[in-house]
């Protein structure tokens, strides 16, 4: 029997007074699988992105996790099923420290309330430095604002990982990042999906997704038009079949 799918959207549709955003779109993701989410501007990828966020309801269709069906009404039951969702801008805030970004809404406390900073900074440090290994980093206490674009990426990443993501959800990561920046966010996919974290990547950088997926859904105007594993497809491909919708 084909392995259950870790998670799957089944026929959504989405529309907004007049614009039908998604139609009968059907979405999966397997266990330890980068699945690239690809089309133009307007095919409905964020929509997508929206709903398995809890950002947004679908009008119609179902979601299921291992198997058994869910509802993701907002942030707190998508997290609750393991997925986390980084967006462009990280969804960092510049002005806090990476410390109090990276346990947001998930504060570590001692007796009476009182925040557990060491044990906090500690973690973030030990995670910063091994398990995503991030350089140029060198304290918890630095405000993210200072950070490059691919320095906080990574911190979201991060974060996601401390905390047990079963799938990454990466909206547009690479478009603000440098080359450098863009390689090492690329290499992280790898290790992650080695350590059995799956990920849905969408991007319109079909070089990034043709790297890094090995699976890839196509949206046109809301609908999807077609899903390809990597082995079955090249590159100038996808382009082709993006151009022609």
């Amino acid at each position: 029997m084909p392995e259950t799918p870790l998670l799957e959207l089944r026929n959504i549709s989405k529309q907004y007074g007049h614009v039908q955003a998604l139609t009968g779109v059907d979405f999966m993701i397997g266990r330890n699988e980068v699945v690239g989410l690809l089309g133009d501007n307007g095919a409905g990828k964020s929509t997508l992105v929206r709903i398995m966020s809890g950002i947004e309801r679908s009008d119609s269709g179902s979601i299921w996790r291992d198997g058994r069906e869910v509802k993701i009404r907002s942030r707190k039951d998508s997290e609750r099923l393991g997925i986390e969702t980084i967006y462009q801008d990280s969804a960092l805030v510049g002005s806090a420290s990476i410390m109090r970004n990276f346990f947001a809404g998930r504060e570590v406390t001692k007796a009476f309330g009182i925040l557990d900073t060491k044990h906090m900074n500690d973690v973030v440090m030990d995670v910063l430095l091994n398990a995503v290994r991030i350089s140029g980093i060198n304290a918890p206490d630095i405000l993210v604002e200072e950070l490059s674009g691919g320095q906080r990426q990574a911190v979201a990443i991060a974060r996601a990982v401390y905390f047990k993501t079963a799938m990454l959800v990466l909206d547009e990561p690479t478009s603000a990042l440098s080359v450098r920046e863009t390689d090492k966010l690329l290499s992280h996919l790898t290790e992650l999906k080695r350590d059995g974290v799956s990920a849905v990547f969408i991007t319109h950088n079909l070089y990034h997704a043709y790297e890094s997926c090995d699976r890839f859904t196509i949206l046109s105007h809301g609908k999807v038009i077609q899903t390809v594993a990597k082995a079955d497809t090249t590159l100038r491909e996808l382009n082709e079949i993006i151009v022609r919708h």
